[in-house]
């Protein structure tokens, strides 16, 4: 092992090699704040290039336009409320308020330290027990899955207001219905597509994502008139602050250490990444935040937006684990890197760090340069992409639509999926007025096709029993968690009514005395 990474660390620091990582994270963090990219079309961008270049060169640049993407996704959450790829769209439910109360820079540097220290932590983890952790994830079973799943599912409650449980069960739902969408993988048959063949492959998240907020606020600004704020309302001085009192930096740590781990651990699993694990992260710190702190998450809390901004990096970090060590794509981004090695006659999998090390271990130490790259590109910046806000309605709303708009035709070159963005937004406009909340929806939505899939296996295996969920110690304990977790809304609820019940009967005890 040392060895190797000795070879890694020789390769990795080569100049040409430094080049790529610089040039990757650059790359990646400007295709990642524009709207609707993302990392795998950044990824996706760079294959050709990556041709001329030798494989460890090949698989840096392209690992460094991966995270890059994950990094600067953030900017365009925070700032317009459009995520720039689907595992930063939990980074706007607290970022994009933190925005609009005039603390853009503070939200941007936050997101910008807590990316970096997902990232670190989880290519110190991946370094040191990559080859172990191949061995846990290979270890999960379709039933250990599912109970994941129903457990990420019980996250409904941390994006529920006060009195909007019904609602956003609701919400969920409907995600679970729209992920049914397209063609079954177990049976093969389409369903729900209603004859029309662009349905084939199922709705697109990054439409959703894009139509329930980007599009809705768009429109929802211009419905209340604030398109025609004169922009002398507009408190320039506040933009661009970046400093992060003791107090807040005290706050925070505990977040980012847990969703460091945490998110890592997810992005070792093939099929979760870094959207579960954000979607995740932010429902398991809402669920042990205080009552007083947890009304401020979805209103601009620096816990909300650290913890999935520290999962997503720590998750894109340990996707590369099924990639490296099992020859398993744990993403669509991951899936493109896999065929970029085939390509260049490298198999990834159990012997990858033995037949070729250079490349196993390059990448995986390139990560920490790559993480310091992007701390040193992103914090000089942030005064001057904080100023984004500072453009006026007029001009600001059409670039949000025009960028939106242009984000999802990318994806799949197809105008049924703007007709379809179109209708999604008017639909979450109305749910919106009704104060129905859109992040149960996407969390239902991301999570249903995997419970559905690995259900249907878990099905398959034990012939129709349910004894799957508890046959297996680590599906029954799964499932245990999650049955606390759903129950501890409702112990909280009971525990509140009945402090709020014993002063008044102290009260009438003592009128009565």
């Amino acid at each position: 092992m040392l060895d190797g990474i000795m070879i890694g660390l020789n390769t990795a620091i080569m100049p040409f090699n430094l080049m790529m990582v610089f040039a990757g994270c650059f790359v990646g963090t400007f295709i990642g704040m524009l709207p609707g990219l993302g990392p795998v079309s950044a990824v996706a961008l760079m294959i050709p290039i990556t041709y001329g270049l030798d494989p460890s060169s090949g698989i840096i640049l392209m690992a460094g336009v991966y995270y890059g993407a994950i990094f600067g996704g953030s900017t365009s959450s925070i700032l317009i409320n459009a995520p720039g790829c689907s595992s930063t769209v939990v980074t706007a439910f607290d970022g994009y308020p933190l925005a609009c109360q005039g603390q853009a820079g503070k939200a941007l540097a936050l997101a910008a330290w807590c990316s970096f220290t997902g990232g670190t932590v989880g290519a110190i983890i991946l370094l040191f027990a990559a080859p172990a952790l191949a061995t846990v994830s290979m270890s999960f079973q379709s039933s250990d899955y599912f109970a994941l799943m129903v457990l990420g599912l019980t996250a409904v409650a941390a994006f529920a207001g006060k009195g909007q449980v019904l609602k956003s069960l609701i919400m969920a739902v409907l995600g679970l219905m729209l992920a049914t969408v397209g063609t079954d993988v177990t049976s093969g048959t389409t369903r729900f597509t209603f004859g029309s063949s662009d349905l084939i492959d199922g709705v697109s998240f990054l439409l959703l994502a894009m139509a329930t907020f980007a599009l809705t606020e768009v429109i929802m600004t211009v419905l209340r008139g604030e398109h025609v704020k004169p922009q002398a309302e507009i408190d320039m001085s506040k933009l661009g602050s970046m400093r992060l009192s003791r107090e807040e930096v005290k706050e925070v740590a505990p977040t980012v250490a847990r969703s460091s781990v945490f998110g890592f651990l997810i992005g070792v699993l093939p099929g979760a990444g870094a959207t579960i694990a954000s979607f995740m992260a932010y429902g398991m710190e809402r669920n042990l935040a205080s009552v007083k702190e947890k009304l401020k998450f979805g209103k601009g809390s620096l816990r909300g937006l650290a913890a999935p901004e520290t999962a997503n990096n720590a998750a894109s970090t340990g996707s590369f684990v099924p990639l490296l060590t099992l020859g398993i794509p744990g993403s669509g981004t991951t899936a493109i890197m896999l065929g970029a090695l085939i390509a260049y006659g490298i198999q990834p999998g159990p012997r990858l760090f033995i037949d070729n090390p250079d490349v196993f271990w390059s990448v995986i130490i390139s990560m920490y340069f790559g993480n310091l790259v992007l701390l040193v590109l992103n914090l000089p910046l942030i005064p001057y992409i904080s100023r984004l806000l500072v453009i006026p309605n007029p001009i600001l709303i059409p670039l949000i639509l025009f960028f939106s708009v242009t984000g999802v035709y990318l994806v799949s070159f197809n105008t049924f999926d703007i007709h379809m963005m179109v209708v999604v937004t008017v639909i979450s406009i109305v749910l919106k007025l009704l104060a129905f909340p859109m992040a149960p929806m996407l969390l239902g939505y991301i999570l249903g096709e995997l419970l559905e899939n690995n259900l249907s296996r878990a099905l398959m295996i034990s012939d129709g029993s349910l004894s799957f969920l508890w046959e297996r110690p680590l599906s029954a304990g799964i499932m245990v968690v999650a049955i606390l977790a759903l129950l501890s809304p409702l112990v909280t609820t009971l525990r509140n009514r009945r402090a709020a019940k014993e002063p008044q009967v102290a009260g009438a005890e003592e009128s009565a005395a």
